[in-house]
């Protein structure tokens, strides 16, 4: 696995992304960036703020994490900044749980190619049927 340096916090490795050749490398793959967005340390996923100007403008997979309770949501887009500035059902949905708004963040993994929605599509359904995290409404099953 190749380390690059956190964008966020140059103390925390960043695992760059290859692009998956074959299932098993996929499924391999799909454990790295949930490692990645599952264990960053809470004070390194960033914090909630109205422009989520410190977020990459850049294709990525996301979680939205309770500092106790885990993951709550994931999922993927072309721009991580533009997913977050224009809402996100997830933050009305931890506001309705009563979630304070400090121990909510997002954690996050940079992905490099996007030309691929369909491997990106799949890189998502496994992370979701291995978390099933409770703000997802549809779990991908098996293909």
């Amino acid at each position: 696995m190749a380390l690059g340096y956190n964008l966020f916090h140059a103390d925390t490795p960043l695992v760059l992304i290859p692009m998956p050749s074959n299932d098993s490398e996929l499924q391999a793959q799909a454990r790295n960036i949930l490692d990645a967005i599952a264990f960053t340390p809470f004070e390194y996923c960033q914090p909630l703020s109205r422009e989520f100007s410190r977020l990459p403008a850049r294709p990525g997979i996301y979680a939205i994490r309770h500092k106790t309770d885990g993951l709550l949501y994931i999922g993927k887009t072309k721009s991580l900044r533009g997913r977050f500035s224009g809402g996100h059902k997830a933050f009305l949905w931890a506001w309705l749980d009563k979630y304070n708004d400090e121990d909510v963040r997002i954690a996050l993994q940079v992905i490099p190619y996007w030309g691929n929605p369909a491997l990106l599509l799949e890189l998502e359904a496994v992370i979701l049927r291995a978390t099933e995290p409770p703000y997802n409404a549809q779990i991908p099953t098996e293909r």
